[in-house]
């Protein structure tokens, strides 16, 4: 197959590329820019599309011998990305950046240019794995045999015809040690190089600056459940469901027990505080679904919310009826209902929930904001 290899810069990249090539795959390296400045550098593990992962990828490249191109899809990571991680902020919402990205980035605008070039898929260092066993043999995702590392998460909405476009050479790797030391012996230089991680485009890793520097002061008022006022804020972007801490009050609670946002209401600019019970919910209502497989009223899965967060055991209550018969995996409309066994807590529109069989993705969608 001919093979597009996107280069982060970084070890996994590097040896999923490497693998690729072995395995006797046409392999053309691509590093995605996906920031507006050329100049930005690299703090410790934060930075975006840096000078020096460029260079890092550069080097891996010219050493696993694959041609190497740069290509600036810094325009779309802006509009589909960055932009969309401030307007759902602005609207109480809170958004997975990852998740968009590999959405509408590394598996919309990459694969679409990688197929206009002739390229039969597109190959990456994420941790998860595509198996022929979805109905019919189709490809599916399935989590990484590394469970500390697993991203089939984040990659969830890359629908089924991506993933039979999609190459993920590490998914069956038990340990990162083992990738580190096998670009060791390849005599990639990255073989030490940290892992990124938080918001990448947030590369001092003050997400509430930079949503404020972004969003501007918007000021209103936190107040409790009965509405009573106990404090201010700069502007509701400040601050997600579930959180504890940086609420702006001062006054305990009457029982000292601790509080948490319990909601966002940007319209009023109003933060809603209270107790940690009124943050735990059994029923979650989800839209946009994106099904790798047919989905049943009645179905038992596991329900995660956060990327690495713990998959809970539920019920399908409701499905979309496209997504009963899904075809190539696009967005469809009406609500995905799931019934938790247990309750679960920090349930905050906007978050992705993504379905699972043992370790098979069936479904991708976004948590509204009630049941």
């Amino acid at each position: 197959m001919k093979v597009l290899a996107a280069m982060s810069g970084g070890v996994d990249s590097a040896v999923a590329a490497a693998r690729a090539a072995d395995a006797g795959h046409e392999v053309v390296g691509v590093h995605m820019a996906l920031s507006k400045s050329r100049d930005q550098t690299r703090t410790g593990s934060r930075g975006c599309c840096t000078v020096e992962d460029a260079s890092d990828a550069r080097v891996a490249a010219e050493r696993i011998g694959i041609p190497y191109y740069v290509w600036d899809l810094s325009d779309d990571f802006h509009d589909l990305v960055v932009e969309d991680f401030l307007t759902e902020y602005a609207a109480g919402r809170t958004p997975n950046p990852c998740v968009r990205c590999n959405e509408r980035i590394k598996f919309a605008s990459l694969l679409e240019r990688a197929t206009a070039l002739g390229f039969d898929a597109v190959c990456t260092g994420h941790y998860a794995s595509i198996r022929a066993d979805g109905p019919g043999g189709a490809p599916s995702l399935h989590r990484s045999r590394n469970q500390a590392k697993d991203q089939s998460y984040v990659l969830a909405v890359m629908g089924p015809e991506a993933a039979r476009r999609s190459l993920f050479p590490l998914g069956e790797d038990e340990t990162k040690e083992a990738v580190r030391a096998e670009a060791r012996k390849r005599g990639l230089g990255v073989s030490t190089k940290p892992d990124s991680y938080d918001i990448c485009f947030v590369a001092d890793g003050d997400t509430r600056g930079f949503l404020e520097r972004h969003l501007g002061e918007a000021p209103g008022e936190v107040v409790d459940t009965s509405g009573t006022v106990l404090g201010t804020h700069r502007g509701t972007h400040g601050f997600t469901v579930g959180q504890r801490r940086g609420l702006g009050i001062q006054q305990p609670a009457a029982d000292g027990a601790p509080r948490y946002v319990v909601d966002i209401d940007p319209a009023s600019r109003q933060v809603v505080i209270g107790a940690a019970e009124l943050l735990s919910r059994r029923e979650l209502v989800a839209t946009d679904v994106i099904a790798f497989e047919p989905l049943e009223a009645g179905r038992a899965v596991t329900a995660q919310i956060r990327a690495h967060g713990e998959a809970l055991p539920g019920t399908i209550l409701e499905v979309p009826a496209a997504a009963t018969t899904p075809a190539s995996g696009g967005t469809t409309d009406g609500l995905l209902r799931v019934a938790l066994d247990t309750p679960v807590r920090g349930v905050a529109p906007g978050q992705t929930l993504v379905l699972y069989d043992g370790d098979r993705v069936l479904a991708a969608a976004t948590l509204e904001r009630r049941p």
